[in-house]
């Protein structure tokens, strides 16, 4: 779905039974009459109808659906890097807690993690354990607390549970903002 540089919407209705997804934001991008073609950021193998994951960098919003008693569990993930501003809310179903990541990042990034549209996350450019965490266990690094710093409800390395996973009752329904 291709959103006005205006603003506009787009509803995504989940099927019974999904339990989870990712959403994200892909820009920069042209495609010809057979759907394929390019993104800057989010890139899906040249596809405009995505398949895979979105290559890095992108802005992350994910759920998993009715879970653990009955949850549901939101989060931002910059665990891909950052490409736009996020908002991901609840609208239905009692629950309040909405959470953003809106920070100027891409204008504030590292150089070292910059890149067309975007800021990557350290395990994209330098690919080690430290940053990836594939041993399993991994502490917060200076770029994660870049990250952190600036958008504090978001994932900003892949360990960062406690602060970063929201929940609502299951049956709850979602907005995801781009650019808020």
């Amino acid at each position: 779905m291709q959103l006005n540089p205006q603003g506009g919407t787009w509803n995504l209705d989940v099927g019974a039974g999904t339990k989870g997804a990712r959403i994200w934001p892909r820009t920069g991008c042209n495609f010809d009459g057979a759907g394929r073609g390019r993104c800057q950021t989010g890139d899906c193998g040249g596809l405009l109808q995505c398949q895979a994951y979105g290559a890095p960098p992108n802005t992350l919003a994910e759920y998993a659906l009715n879970q653990f008693n009955n949850l549901d569990f939101f989060d931002i993930s910059l665990v891909d890097g950052f490409n736009v501003p996020m908002e991901f809310s609840p609208i239905s179903n009692g629950c309040t807690r909405g959470i953003r990541c809106t920070a100027d990042i891409n204008g504030q990034c590292p150089n070292e993690l910059r890149a067309p549209g975007g800021c990557n996350n350290p395990c994209t450019v330098f690919k080690t354990d430290q940053y990836c965490c594939n041993s399993g266990s991994c502490m917060p690094t200076s770029y994660s607390r870049f990250f952190k710093d600036r958008c504090p409800d978001a994932y900003s390395y892949p360990k960062d549970d406690q602060t970063s996973t929201f929940t609502c009752n299951g049956g709850t329904n979602y907005k995801v903002t781009f650019c808020p």
